[in-house]
């Protein structure tokens, strides 16, 4: 339907939208191992009917306005993907996430695509507080956290059961006003 430009290396960001369930899995079944040591999608989708169903849940979302969720593509290749998880556009809330398969790891396109989607949500959606929570062991998770101008608000102590083991998480945080006045210093 459409597309958005990431950059001249002609990455794109493309809604998520349940047609391509088949592309969805065929990715996640390619980059799943990788994907999975931080991020539960990729238990979640194990076949077309659960790539379909976890893609059709953010389009019900998307109509609810309570999430959405975007793949990123290069060379005609979906090879990863940035989403609201949840948004409330009532209290001006929002949390943002990623994935990336490893082909696309170090190119910057997490960056760059949550850097569209965060602008949208504030500019256009009025969201005041735009989250980003994150495994304590997610390096690079929260690299891109740091680069899109976050602050660290604190560690909610293993509070996430993920494959049989408590995790810690960072939550992140950037509000619109420290988002707007990082794009004029950019």
């Amino acid at each position: 339907m459409y597309a958005i430009s990431l950059g001249d290396d002609g990455a794109e960001l493309r809604p998520l939208e349940p047609w391509r369930a088949e592309e969805f899995l065929t990715h996640m079944d390619r980059g799943r191992e990788f994907i999975g040591q931080h991020i539960a999608i990729a238990d979640a989708v194990t076949d077309l009917e659960s790539s379909r169903s976890i893609l059709q849940s953010y389009a019900e979302k998307a109509a609810a306005d309570t999430g959405r969720i975007y793949g990123i593509w290069t060379d005609g290749n979906l090879v990863g993907g940035v989403l609201f998880r949840t948004m409330d556009i009532g209290h001006g809330t929002a949390e943002a996430g990623c994935w990336l398969e490893p082909s696309a790891v170090g190119k910057g396109l997490v960056t760059r695509a949550a850097r569209v989607i965060i602008d949208w949500a504030v500019e256009e959606r009025g969201i005041h507080r735009v989250e980003w929570r994150v495994s304590a062991a997610n390096e690079a998770s929260i690299a891109v956290a740091r680069r899109l101008g976050m602050t660290k608000d604190g560690v909610l102590r293993e509070s996430y059961l993920y494959r049989g083991k408590r995790a810690d998480m960072e939550v992140w945080s950037v509000l619109a006003p420290e988002w707007r006045a990082g794009k004029r210093a950019s």
